[in-house]
């Protein structure tokens, strides 16, 4: 890894002392890189030791602006010393013009906010089932939708499922980018189809556009709402501001989270136009649409649009996939993504890798056992990226590191 000597990353403690106290404490439930992360700037981090890395983690798809923009720093420091919180009994400045920005910028009408990707599925999930008057789901192999139990309900991986079944009734699953299987499964008792774009977790598979558009169709047809979970491709990391526009999708429902609000925990659910309005307390959520994480979501939003990250998405990320795809090694099996958003497949389980790649100063996520995921902030420069395919070239040729992922 490369070593960068900052004063302004250093910690009277050290890296051993916090891993200690945090794994004293922690609940358990996350397995740990052995790193302490301290700072963040753009699209680099830093570990309490001084040690830079480029982060190809990306907050799991929260950075996409970039560490401490100095927008949204601005936004949050500037809110929080006017009001912080304003639950939606009452009306507020930041969260009418965020609800104006985002149905602007979506075609979308109204939105539900909340504080987090899992809540705007709960979210859209219990929408559905209000405004048609059904209860089935149809969910897809391999995607994934949250951990709360009705986005569990949806999401397939097994080893999320199993220790909480029974979960949420009615929810059936048929393979992805396979519209005859969609087909048979939509009924006139399904509430929705519940889809993303480019599956994240599952393995970075991206939908193929007729069967985007089949699925939309399907379900016009059938009476069913279209959910588009866009927690992860959401704020401009597949280089449109959401996936959907780049085949003309109309959502019934959207979810966005992670980026939305620059990094503040923030979750959106939005409803089109036409699709009916919700009655007073259907829903709700005490921390939702507070005032600190509106502000932090129109400077993000504002930020994206005006430096143009979509566009610079699309165009960096063509390179980094083809560049990727260049890698000459026996152990790639394929390369696939959409913008910002790729995944790396090898024929061997992907854990040792990304150690070693980690121990090179490139941060990276798997996506199921075989897949190497990069979602950089969307500020990444072509000069980073350069390191990280040459990180990700040097680490599979030798023999990889051991460790937890």
């Amino acid at each position: 890894m490369s070593s960068s000597l900052d004063p302004a990353v250093e910690t009277t403690q050290t890296s051993a002392s916090i891993q200690e106290v945090e794994l004293a404490h922690t609940a358990g439930t996350y397995s740990k890189r052995p790193v302490v992360i301290v700072r963040g700037q753009g699209a680099r981090l830093w570990d309490a030791e001084g040690n830079a890395y480029i982060d190809c983690v990306g907050g799991q798809g929260t950075a996409n602006l970039g560490h401490a923009n100095p927008a949204v720093v601005q936004a949050i420091t500037a809110q929080a010393q006017t009001l912080i919180s304003c639950p939606e009994m009452f009306f507020n400045d930041q969260r009418a013009l965020l609800e104006q920005k985002l149905c602007a910028a979506t075609g979308m009408e109204r939105v539900f906010l909340s504080n987090s990707g899992a809540e705007a599925v709960e979210a859209a999930l219990k929408f559905a089932r209000l405004l048609t008057g059904r209860s089935e789901i149809v969910a897809t192999m391999r995607g994934f939708h949250g951990r709360t139990f009705g986005a569990l309900s949806a999401t397939w991986e097994k080893k999320y499922r199993g220790p909480f079944e029974p979960l949420v009734p009615g929810f059936h699953h048929v393979p992805y980018n396979d519209l005859a299987a969609l087909d048979a499964a939509v009924t006139d008792q399904t509430a929705a189809v519940i889809l993303e774009v480019v599956q994240g977790e599952g393995g970075v598979h991206p939908g193929k556009p007729e069967y985007l558009l089949g699925a939309q169709a399907l379900c016009q047809a059938r009476g069913a709402l279209l959910i588009i979970d866009e927690v992860q491709t959401g704020f401009g990391r597949t280089g449109k501001l959401y996936a959907f526009q780049h085949y003309g999708l109309q959502p019934d429902l959207l979810c966005s989270a992670k980026s939305i609000a620059g990094g503040v925990p923030m979750g959106a659910t939005l409803l089109r136009p036409g699709l009916g309005e919700l009655p007073p307390q259907a829903h709700g959520s005490t921390f939702g649409g507070n005032p600190l994480a509106c502000a932090a979501s129109i400077a993000a939003l504002d930020y994206l649009q005006d430096h143009h990250l979509p566009e610079h998405a699309a165009e960096l990320g063509a390179w980094f996939k083809d560049a990727l795809e260049h890698i000459q090694s026996p152990l790639v099996r394929e390369v696939r993504g959409l913008g910002l958003m790729v995944g790396m497949e090898l024929k061997q389980k992907v854990t040792p890798y990304l150690q070693s790649l980690m121990a090179a100063g490139v941060m990276a996520l798997p996506a199921g056992l075989t897949v190497m995921r990069f979602l950089p902030p969307l500020v990444i420069t072509q000069a980073e990226l350069e390191q990280v395919v040459s990180a990700v070239s040097g680490v599979l040729s030798s023999r990889p590191a051991k460790g937890e992922a």
